[in-house]
């Protein structure tokens, strides 16, 4: 009953959410229909590789949605919800060009915004992808993915306004609280997690990369961009990066898919790879050669506990794209009928 009963609340639970933080740890507690959910979100300030100590400094305090949260269901009951959930999309987008994407240095976790041509290419993903659903969005914690996210959704048929979730403190929550119901309605969670951010290139940030080929090699420095395993000194390998990115992605994202809702995920090349390696199945040579394009966005489609990749779609005028499903075909012959 106690399952039923979450999996009945998990729609819902924009009006029933209830945060509080206390001394590092992060205590979400759900009360829906009489029955009350208690979350412990442990968060660290570091943490501990299998095979090497690195510290990672935790670029965000945000790492759940307070209007729209999620708990785990147990193991039972989310292999029978996946029998019983409707189809659900993901969009994968990595985000548009950088200032230091320009500049050719290495950026890594550093906070950096896009350029113009960032600006455009966030643009033109969301017009690919404007007649696709989004019900809740996650972004890493740096500002280049979240401009993108937040770009590409100004394209949007459903005119949808998406919104930041702020829990880093009862004051942050309490000031940005939205008190109209109708409005809500109108709105798109975006959460925001350090746990999806770049992968850190610990002291290649901000070095130029053909001044650090000259200085190291060209071979070393393929080496730390491209291997699997190896680390730039003091960084993060690729392997790293995904421990931390599939991690968040199986404990709060694929909740969500569960449970039937349509995510857009907006990050990185490397935290983007690292999610596509886990849903692609691929080996650890396979996604090192695997390449994605900036602005670019690739869609997955979840049905019956699996999720299959779709391609990236054209633009709104490519019927084949939406008619991939009978779920996505008939929201955008909804979407045509109301903004027509």
């Amino acid at each position: 009953m106690a399952a039923t009963a979450l999996h009945q609340a998990i729609g819902t639970l924009y009006s029933h959410g209830c945060f509080h933080q206390e001394h590092g740890t992060a205590s979400l507690r759900l009360v829906s229909n009489g029955f009350r959910v208690d979350i412990r979100l442990l968060r660290s300030e570091s943490y501990q590789s299998r095979k090497r100590n690195l510290v990672v400094s935790q670029a965000s305090t945000s790492q759940t949605s307070v209007s729209n949260p999620v708990s785990s269901p147990s193991k039972n009951a989310t292999t029978e919800s996946r029998k019983k959930s409707n189809e659900a999309a993901l969009i994968l987008i990595r985000h548009g060009e950088s200032l230091w994407n320009e500049k050719n240095l290495f950026t890594g976790c550093v906070d950096v915004p896009l350029t113009q041509k960032g600006v455009e290419e966030a643009i033109a993903a969301g017009k690919r992808i404007s007649y696709i659903p989004v019900d809740v969005i996650y972004t890493s914690a740096l500002i280049r993915a979240q401009m993108t996210a937040m770009l590409a959704m100004t394209q949007h048929r459903r005119k949808k306004v998406p919104i930041v979730m702020h829990d880093e403190s009862e004051q942050a929550k309490s000031w940005s609280r939205i008190h109209s119901e109708e409005t809500k309605k109108q709105c798109i969670p975006v959460v925001t997690a350090w746990q999806l951010n770049e992968r850190m290139y610990g002291e290649l940030q901000g070095l130029n990369k053909q001044e650090t080929a000259d200085r190291y090699g060209k071979e070393k420095v393929h080496e730390w961009r491209r291997s699997y395993d190896i680390p730039p000194p003091n960084g993060e390998s690729l392997e790293m990066c995904a421990e931390r990115a599939v991690a968040y992605f199986k404990e709060h994202i694929e909740p969500q898919f569960v449970a039937g809702k349509n995510v857009m995920i907006a990050a990185h090349g490397n935290s983007l790879r690292s999610i596509i390696m886990y849903l692609d199945k691929l080996t650890s040579q396979e996604v090192i050669s695997l390449e994605l394009s900036t602005g670019i966005p690739m869609l997955y489609i979840f049905k019956e506990g699996k999720f299959v990749r779709r391609g990236s779609p054209a633009g709104p005028s490519e019927a084949g794209v939406y008619a991939y499903t009978k779920t996505l075909a008939l929201y955008r012959q909804k979407l045509d009928e109301k903004y027509q």
